[in-house]
């Protein structure tokens, strides 16, 4: 392989057949389809992500979304369905079954449902903004003769 496919390919891409125009993570991810071609399927199930894509052979491990879905859904659903339930309790104070009939199912559909598309786009983001674990260069070594910082020049020429 090349050096310039492997710096168009990078870790984790496909090798691209043809050049994929840029496509924005809320049109990909958030139906569910490849974020390099649009086309092909992101998830295998409710939530797994398939290996790679079926239509331009996208590697989809890369993607490492991890709580952060359950997060988001936890905030924008959780928290609301949490202020219906106290709401409900301190405004009637029904018995438990009521719980159980009304606040169960807006808890379900509040945070369910919305879990796949928020994995979805935040794969989709990973892939568009080129996402990748942090890896730290080695640390250069300083001698005697070169100064590690700019305050200890500064400190040498005072004395």
């Amino acid at each position: 392989m090349s050096a310039a496919t492997e710096a168009k390919s990078g870790p984790g891409r496909a090798l691209p057949k043809h050049d994929w125009p840029p496509l924005p993570p809320s049109e990909t991810g958030l139906r569910g389809r490849c974020p390099q071609c649009g086309q092909g399927h992101l998830f295998r199930g409710f939530l797994s992500l398939r290996p790679n894509c079926e239509v331009c052979g996208l590697d989809y491990s890369f993607a490492d979304t991890a709580d952060g879905p359950a997060f988001f859904i936890m905030l924008l659903g959780g928290v609301p369905c949490m202020g219906f339930a106290v709401w409900l309790q301190m405004a009637y104070d029904p018995p438990v079954w009521v719980h159980l009939l009304t606040t169960l199912p807006v808890m379900l559909l509040f945070c369910l449902p919305p879990l796949r598309l928020i994995k979805g786009w935040l794969v989709a983001s990973q892939f568009f903004h080129k996402a990748q674990e942090v890896r730290f260069a080695p640390a250069a070594k300083t001698t005697a003769a070169q100064p590690a910082s700019s305050e200890e020049s500064a400190d040498d020429a005072a004395r």
